[in-house]
């Protein structure tokens, strides 16, 4: 896999030069490229194999405090869409915060993260790894059905210039393999999946392990009961804990904050979360999932503690959002389609001293949980509850599996009574440990 950017750099200062030529103040033009493969096999049989291209080109331009974008193909008229950009600029209101991001802060080296693995993996490669998966989770006992596996490999690359001279690209791959199975027959069946993604092939686990552990957490489900309803200590597994890690990112988003829509508008600078909470964002780790040389706006971001030891530290933040907020971007500004938005990038709730079992060993109840559903979150209140299956914990162990219970609370006191364990994991763009919460409301049978 490869992505030549020779053309794709020529492309985008060409057409914010035209925009210049055409009226515009400032403006900026963007290629965002991508390229996949996929396959997908169920019962040992190919679904689908799926390769796509594409190229999305788009054009921002600022007359005055006026905005406006348009996007296009590559091989369009550079000087036609720079004269309909800035003719709908002319007549869009006027936008204060609108503008580029100021020449200081932009990256004067875009530095290597070793973002791109070059390895050619073909369909075939693609089709027996995802074989492979599903056969070794249907090789585990009691499994019965599956609801499929696949494997895929790609590639997203993008390349920006501004008018105040920057001009850079960066390219990723992306590796994956997955299976879905479902354990046990009739109205006791159950499902569970397991999944490796990496940016570099060789990291990716092997087929048939994650088969295998598809397998056995789905044979592991079968006999849930529901439980008693009450106030319940619940235990987030990895998974399920980077969706809470996930619903505080939302919370400290600069646009959130601005829209007057997150729960913790007012909190900067004050305790939001138990001191035993901290919660990093670096978008220049190596090899790291989302991590990038720069923004969409071409600022270079650092490594921030957003969160220490409880305390609020700071908002994600593009530049138009910095500017409401009066504050001054933090090189978290993404693209997408023609709008830069803030958004985290490497998040990580960090690790406690506690490992996982020793949180458990302490609890004489409490439900472990390994999966929730519905969308029962309000980024305005906080309100949290989502319908959750897992297991019950009784006497410092996990007991039997549950489901079709409900677990609900507030994000806000949930922070408060968090403690994180030891068991982190890095390789995902969102990454939290296992969570332990107390005070929160079970509604079961």
């Amino acid at each position: 896999m490869s992505l030549n950017t020779d053309k794709l750099t020529d492309l985008v200062g060409s057409l914010v030069d035209a925009a210049r030529r055409a009226g515009a103040d400032e403006a900026d033009a963007v290629v965002a490229r991508g390229r996949s493969t996929s396959v997908s096999v169920r019962l040992g049989k190919v679904e689908s194999t799926e390769a796509s291209e594409g190229d999305s080109l788009s054009l921002r331009v600022f007359v005055g405090k006026r905005v406006a974008s348009v996007s296009a193909t590559i091989d369009s008229d550079v000087n036609a869409l720079a004269q309909r950009a800035v003719a709908m600029a002319k007549v869009s209101p006027e936008d204060p915060y609108q503008g580029l991001a100021d020449p200081d802060l932009l990256v004067k080296g875009v530095a290597d993260l070793d973002l791109f693995d070059a390895t050619e993996v073909s369909a075939e490669r693609l089709r027996q790894d995802a074989l492979a998966a599903e056969a070794a989770a249907m090789d585990v006992q009691g499994v019965t059905n599956s609801s499929g596996s696949g494997a895929s490999a790609g590639l997203g690359g993008m390349v920006l210039a501004t008018s105040a001279g920057f001009l850079g690209h960066y390219v990723g791959s992306r590796f994956s393999r997955s299976v879905s199975v479902i354990a046990g027959e009739g109205t006791g069946m159950e499902r569970d999946y397991d999944f490796s993604s990496r940016l570099f092939f060789d990291e990716l686990d092997a087929p048939e392990a994650i088969g295998r552990r598809a397998g056995e957490r789905a044979v592991r489900r079968l006999g849930a009961r529901k439980v008693k309803s009450g106030p319940v200590t619940v235990v987030y597994d990895p998974r399920v804990a980077r969706g809470i890690a996930g619903h505080l990112a939302s919370a400290i988003n600069g646009a959130s904050v601005a829209r007057k829509t997150s729960f913790l508008r007012d909190r900067m600078g004050k305790p939001i979360a138990s001191a035993s909470i901290t919660v990093t964002d670096d978008p220049k780790k190596r090899r790291g999932t989302a991590s990038r040389p720069f923004d969409g706006e071409g600022v270079a971001g650092e490594a921030l503690t957003m969160v220490d030891q409880g305390v609020l530290q700071h908002w994600f933040l593009s530049t138009s959002t910095a500017r409401e907020l009066g504050l001054v971007t933090n090189g978290r500004g993404a693209r997408s389609g023609t709008s830069v938005n803030p958004t985290s990038t490497n998040l990580a709730i960090e690790p406690g001293e506690a490992s996982p079992q020793d949180l458990i060993a302490g609890l004489p109840s409490g439900f472990y949980v390994t999966e929730v559903f519905g969308q029962g979150v309000n980024m305005i209140t906080g309100e949290y509850s989502r319908g959750a299956s897992g297991f019950w914990i009784e006497n410092g162990a996990l007991a039997y599996p549950v489901s079709e219970v409900t677990i609900a609370s507030n994000l806000k006191d949930m922070f408060m009574a968090m403690t994180p364990a030891s068991d982190i994991d890095r390789t995902f763009g969102t990454a939290a440990p296992t969570l332990l919460v107390e005070g929160m409301t079970l509604a079961g049978s």
